[in-house]
């Protein structure tokens, strides 16, 4: 099933978008007439993908360096916006929590919390009342991923769904509604060794009430949801869209 909203004359910007998810969102939210933002730190990835859609606009950037993200709204406010902010950017290493050191943990939490943070506040700054922010967390955020050891991805993505919660109501009366997609087990860089597993597979298989990792146009609807004029009653709130996963 194909899923429509009308954003014609939407700038979007879009965060962590060479890759996975974010790249997926790039050309969903193309498709449904906005102009699309496409920003990471991977150039010629970013001009790839513009390449294939012209209503995709590449932008270099790392969320973790505030000029950079304070070039990207400008970008955006050139082309009219932003009307709406996809936080897509994002890593995690599955490695035991004893074998992790500070350094590491501090990385995570700077790529996934506060350069969502970031992003999120230049966004603020920049889009007009009625703009939407959406904040890619995890079901790692909401609950432990345990037998996969991700100790610093949990912190950092449960940092994600707090601090949504605590923007959606603190931003309200501005007009700007920020929300959160909280995906299970999707095809990504971040998870291609898992999903590429028969073992691995039959345990997400086990694990998920529907029996099978999701497919990346099952996010559709949550995103043009929160994109759309459909959630302008809707902030500070988590969508996990994970075939059942945190409902065990």
């Amino acid at each position: 099933m194909t899923l429509r909203a009308d954003l014609a004359g939407q700038v979007v910007v879009v965060t962590g978008a060479s890759s996975g998810i974010g790249r997926h969102f790039c050309r969903v939210l193309a498709d449904n007439h906005a102009t699309v933002v496409a920003a990471a730190r991977r150039t010629d990835r970013l001009e790839e993908l513009a390449a294939t859609t012209p209503a995709i606009v590449p932008f270099t950037c790392d969320v973790t360096d505030s000029v950079a993200v304070d070039a990207l709204m400008a970008r955006a406010q050139e082309l009219g916006g932003p009307q709406v902010v996809v936080n897509a950017a994002g890593f995690g290493d599955a490695k035991p929590a004893l074998e992790t050191t500070v350094e590491e943990f501090r990385a995570t939490l700077e790529v996934d919390l506060t350069g969502t943070f970031q992003v999120a506040k230049a966004a603020a700054k920049a889009m007009p009342e009625g703009g939407s922010i959406i904040n890619i967390a995890s079901i790692l955020g909401l609950v432990g991923s345990w037998p996969i050891t991700q100790a610093s991805y949990c912190a950092a993505k449960g940092g994600v769904v707090n601090l949504t919660r605590q923007l959606g109501a603190e931003w309200a009366r501005l007009g700007i509604r920020v929300n959160a997609i909280a995906p299970g087990f999707f095809p990504s860089e971040q998870t291609d060794e898992l999903l590429a597993d028969e073992k691995s597979l039959a345990f997400l298989g086990r694990n998920t009430p529907v029996g099978r990792p999701g497919r990346l146009d099952e996010l559709d609807g949550a995103l043009l949801l929160l994109a759309s004029s459909a959630s302008t009653f809707i902030t500070g709130q988590i969508i996990a869209v994970d075939g059942g996963w945190t409902a065990r």
